[in-house]
């Protein structure tokens, strides 16, 4: 930007520090600017203007000589912008102060003859007036472009990149029935890169498991992505699960579904249980026994036993009537059985 042009700026007012704002205080107000409208992070049409101006402000500013050309100018423009010589003018004479502070001495003419000038054309230009200063600047960013920004100027400051959080990772494991009951511990790879994870006890069929931080890292001190595992579980096939229980079928014969009894079974552990089966027991019916099922660290669940009440394949005739026998003996229960069909 031309010198010319700085009367029409206020560069203090751009970095929001005050006129007698020491040098430190000047930078620190524009690497906090800088940081917020750079064009690398501001990607906005007024972000890329805003860094414009606040890189001409600090290009002026941060320099002291170029900082006294400034104030005088503006000092000197604070009347208006047009100045003339003669009778309510102003004498060159008067300049020999603000020139003297560039080394022109009364270099305004000499003898105190007077000068008439102006920015909008007639007599001598600002930048003929500045060129005895030996100070003129053509205009620009004064080294302060999006390039020597990138590269790490004004004492080695560089922006901050904004922080990238890492993409989340999808994956697959197969696991035994024995395995989902009682957890499992399961190596993995991501990234190249192999570990180890804990699966816990009562995983179902089909259920997703977050890893947290195990997807791909993050860039610029964002946080890692996630690993989400979905689990396949092979059937087993004695037991099933059922939340934290563990289900089992229950075969029985007629007499102990009429008279009840205790039936012993190996559960899923390989220990001897006893399922207490009440007298009158039907087909579908459930019995349980306490804290035999899965075990997890906030609960344990039942071994549940589905009671399947079974006939021989092959009777013989003692079978069939005895069966006939115990029909009649259970007088019209044959005949409710057959309404609930009907129904």
């Amino acid at each position: 930007m031309a010198e010319n042009e700085w009367l029409n700026k206020d560069f203090y007012k751009t970095l929001g520090v005050s006129k007698d704002a020491t040098e430190s205080e000047i930078t620190k107000a524009y690497r906090k600017l800088a940081r917020k409208y750079h064009p690398d992070i501001n990607k906005t049409k007024e972000g890329e203007e805003k860094f414009k101006d606040i890189s001409e402000a600090y290009d002026v500013l941060k320099d002291k000589e170029s900082r006294e050309r400034y104030d005088a100018i503006r000092q000197f423009g604070a009347g208006g912008a047009r100045f003339a010589g003669g009778a309510g003018g102003f004498d060159a004479s008067n300049l020999n102060d603000i020139f003297s502070m560039f080394g022109g001495g009364a270099g305004a003419g000499g003898n105190g003859s007077h000068i008439r000038f102006s920015t909008n054309g007639g007599g001598a230009g600002f930048d003929d007036i500045f060129s005895m200063f030996g100070g003129g600047n053509a205009g620009g960013y004064g080294g302060h472009g999006y390039e020597d920004y990138g590269d790490g100027a004004y004492a080695g400051y560089r922006p901050t990149p904004a922080p990238e959080d890492g993409a989340d990772l999808n994956s697959k494991i197969t696991l035994t029935f024995r395995q989902a009951v009682k957890g499992a511990t399961v190596s993995l790879s991501a990234g190249g890169k192999k570990f180890k994870t804990r699966i816990p006890a009562g995983v179902k069929n089909g259920q997703k498991i977050k890893l947290a931080g195990k997807g791909k890292p993050g860039v610029h001190g964002g946080r890692n992505g996630d690993m989400y595992l979905t689990v396949t579980v092979t059937p087993d096939p004695k037991f099933t699960m059922d939340g934290v229980d563990l289900v089992m079928d229950l075969p029985i014969t007629v007499g102990q579904a009429v008279d009840g009894g205790k039936i012993d079974v190996k559960d899923f552990y390989g220990d001897t249980v006893t399922f207490k089966v009440h007298a009158g027991t039907s087909s579908g019916a459930e019995v349980r026994v306490k804290g035999k099922g899965v075990k997890t660290k906030r609960e344990t669940g039942d071994l549940v036993g589905r009671v399947q009440i079974h006939v021989p394949e092959h009777p013989g005739i003692g079978e069939k009537h005895a069966a006939k026998e115990f029909d009649k003996a259970c007088g019209d229960f044959a005949d409710k059985l057959a309404e609930q069909r009907e129904a």
